[in-house]
């Protein structure tokens, strides 16, 4: 649901100051993911189950549909996604060599 428009920033202190706050609630949301991908990691059983790429295609499609919805240009989010998506799949692929569940196919 989008949010009430707050009043235009006055000073670029507080375009940063706002960013900020922003930042913080992503870094909370970004490590409640991470969370979930530790989770799914325990699920998938070698590398290419971690990668998924019919799934990484599925959540970038449907980002880029939610970020128009939102006034977010759609290459924007995408990208950020993308990103995301890269940093979470490098996390979980050494989590899963350090467990040695990516050698083990059908362990998970």
């Amino acid at each position: 649901m989008p949010e009430a428009a707050s009043p235009a920033p006055t000073s670029l202190a507080e375009v940063r100051a706002r960013i900020d706050v922003i930042d913080s609630e992503l870094v909370r949301l970004l490590a409640q993911r991470q969370g979930l991908v530790r989770a799914a990691a325990s699920f998938k059983s070698d590398a290419q189950a971690v990668r998924a790429p019919d799934r990484v295609a599925q959540v970038v499609e449907s980002v880029r549909a939610r970020a128009r919805d939102a006034g977010l240009e759609p290459a924007v989010a995408e990208a950020v996604w993308r990103a995301m998506i890269g940093a979470f799949i490098e996390l979980e692929l050494a989590e899963h060599a350090r467990t040695g569940a990516a050698d083990a196919p059908g362990q998970r």
